[in-house]
């Protein structure tokens, strides 16, 4: 299962969506909107999203994820809209009988959804300005692409 949300997300609603009997690991992430990036102070952040794209490319990603690892379910959530600092903005969750599979098959799942799913970031800054905000490779930072006042 893979969703856009316009609501705040629910880790504990979302966690037992995927709850099984069989599963001796569970392994989740949040992705939470920090008040600094790049040295800059954050205010908020803005996500704009394809819905209908995305929940077609997320879907394709949790179906990659359930052929590559041994899992039992896998789910992402991904907001848009405004957020503000400390709210979830993207939120994944795995199944599985072992640990090693259920954090092989999570951090997969979120490095493809920055890849891969059309969603773009606009962060708003203290000093009144807001950058687009480019999707990295795996393990990069963000940086800025474009600059605009608010």
């Amino acid at each position: 299962m893979f969703r856009i949300s316009s609501t705040a997300l629910n880790p504990d609603a979302l966690r037992r969506e995927l709850l099984d009997s069989r599963a001796g690991g569970y392994v989740s992430f949040e992705g939470r909107v920090r008040n600094r990036n790049a040295g800059r102070e954050v205010c908020l952040l803005e996500y704009e999203v394809y819905g209908e794209l995305a929940e077609k490319e997320g879907a394709r990603i949790i179906a990659e994820a359930q052929r590559k690892f041994a899992i039992f379910s896998a789910a992402c959530a991904h907001r848009r809209g405004r957020l503000k600092i400390g709210d979830i903005a993207v939120w994944a969750g795995v199944t599985a009988e072992h640990r090693g599979a259920a954090f092989a098959a999570c951090s997969y799942i979120i490095d493809e959804t920055k890849k891969r799913v059309p969603i773009w970031k606009k962060e708003h800054y203290a000093t009144g300005s807001s950058d687009w905000i480019s999707q990295p490779a795996p393990g990069k930072t963000h940086k800025p692409v474009a600059k605009r006042k608010s």
